[in-house]
């Protein structure tokens, strides 16, 4: 850890699956850091027990992230180091702890990320689709006319397109992309780095065959083809 007279935020990737893609540097951290907050305290117990691991933790989540938050600036300016994670994957991403990082940032703090692994990078280059240009739009509001517009305002949208889903709704989500956004290009990956990862690519109607009558299992990361230059999509190979 850094030797300065306040502390530093680290921001610490954990795994999404295989406990293998866990860093070393990543171990170093947490086992050198005075707190730890993460998502879920109990979660990230277990998770630290099976590293040999014991530390002061606390949870941060939608409703006390600023309490949290000022507890951490407080944390960092008394001198300790402070690891965040969350319960799978990069913190911040789809998560509050951005809110976290942000305060710590205002305030002055030296913040540094431990990077690992990552369900959007992960099935991005799994997809076969165009990796040089992205956006990510993590889960989509989960009903009602908020959910179709924000679909629809990816129709014109040319770069690949990440969503996250959940297994209750890839169903309903994948009818609403062929029917908003039309029969175009899609990678499908669930319980990725895990015993039963899977990916399914083709069109939107093709996956959704043979997806339809699967037993959902873990949440869907979901990669979309951008709508082409002349308003086609291009299933030509592209200069990835």
């Amino acid at each position: 850890m850094a030797e300065t007279s306040s502390g530093s935020l680290y921001i610490v990737s954990t795994p999404i699956g295989n406990m293998g893609d866990f860093s070393t540097r990543a171990l170093e951290c947490l086992s050198s850091v005075e707190y730890i907050a993460c998502e879920d305290t109990r979660h990230t117990g277990l998770f630290l027990s099976r590293l040999g691991i014991k530390k002061r933790l606390f949870s941060y989540n939608d409703i006390n992230e600023k309490t949290r938050s000022l507890r951490v600036v407080k944390l960092l300016s008394e001198g300790y180091d402070v690891a965040l994670v969350c319960d799978a994957g990069t913190p911040g991403i789809s998560d509050p702890a951005y809110r976290m990082i942000q305060s710590s940032v205002s305030a002055g703090f030296t913040v540094i990320s431990i990077p690992g692994a990552s369900a959007v990078l992960a099935a991005l280059v799994v997809s076969g689709l165009p990796l040089d240009r992205f956006i990510f739009e993590g889960f989509l509001p989960q009903k009602g006319m908020k959910r179709i517009k924000s679909i629809e305002a990816l129709k014109e949208e040319p770069r690949t397109i990440v969503l996250y889903e959940s297994p209750y709704r890839i169903i309903i989500l994948l009818e609403q992309i062929l029917e908003i956004l039309g029969d175009r290009e899609i990678s499908v990956s669930r319980e990725l780095t895990k015993m039963y990862e899977e990916t399914v690519r083709g069109t939107v109607s093709e996956v959704l065959s043979k997806i339809k009558d699967q037993k959902p299992r873990g949440e869907y990361t979901v990669v979309i083809r951008g709508i082409g230059k002349k308003g086609g999509h291009e299933r030509s190979s592209d200069n990835i």
